[in-house]
């Protein structure tokens, strides 16, 4: 049995995440795909205890939340009765909604990103995506979107216009420090894009990566691996960044 892929979509809160989860999940079941959607923190028991403390219902230290993460994270891996190597090792695609790019973004600018890394990237546990994309929003695009949609009383402990810009830099100093290593592709989502954030994956089985933005134009990226990428479409050129 051919061996699923695994997909992460990062981005600040509002970046358009879930909206592109469900783009991807439609065009690759539309060919006959399996997928399973799944988000960090998981609903297991290391990622209640994350959603507490993000919440500000429950205080830990700095060090112990990117611990939770990343313990949520194995667990997210290796839970035997919906885990991603389950999932992976039936044929199934899995798309997560944030993983370890995250936690190196959130939690490396209050702890050590050299100790975050060798946690979450040393970890035979913790499996390296076939492919990450990055939703880049400005942080107060992000907060508008976010007071939108929540109450005071909803938001997260990190959920300021201040804080979302120290995440996003340390999210491009992420994205700098393994795009030799790994799979990402940035689509930038600016006020002037319209709908551009739109992103949509076909995931082939080929080891070809063909993917579309959907937005107001349509560009076409086909990946045949982290070193080449084809873009089609001179409007939206720029949207696309290796």
């Amino acid at each position: 049995m051919e061996k699923g892929k695994f997909i992460v979509i990062e981005g600040l809160d509002g970046s358009g995440k879930t909206t592109q989860t469900n783009i991807i999940t439609e065009k690759l079941r539309a060919k006959g795909i399996n997928v399973i959607n799944q988000a960090e923190p998981t609903p297991h028991e290391f990622g209640r205890m994350c959603r507490e403390v993000l919440g500000g219902r429950k205080k830990v230290t700095k060090s112990q939340f990117a611990l939770l993460f990343t313990a949520d994270r194995i667990d997210h891996n290796i839970n035997p009765e919906d885990g991603i190597n389950m999932h992976i090792g039936k044929g199934d695609t899995v798309i997560s909604d944030r993983y370890y790019y995250s936690t190196l973004a959130y939690q490396g600018v209050d702890v050590g990103l050299d100790w975050l890394m060798s946690l979450n990237l040393g970890c035979e546990d913790i499996r390296k995506p076939d492919l990450c994309i990055f939703l880049d929003l400005l942080p107060e695009k992000s907060m508008e979107r976010i007071n939108a949609n929540r109450s005071e009383d909803e938001l997260e402990i990190y959920e300021t216009e201040e804080y979302l810009t120290s995440i996003r830099k340390r999210f491009y100093n992420v994205i700098d420090a393994l795009k030799e290593s790994e799979n990402i592709v940035v689509i930038k989502s600016y006020p002037g894009m319209g709908s551009a954030v739109g992103a949509s994956i076909d995931m082939l089985h080929d080891e070809q990566i063909v993917g579309s933005l959907a937005g107001d134009d349509t560009v076409f990226i086909v990946m045949k691996s982290k070193e080449e990428a084809f873009i089609f479409s001179e409007e939206l050129k720029s949207a696309i960044e290796q």
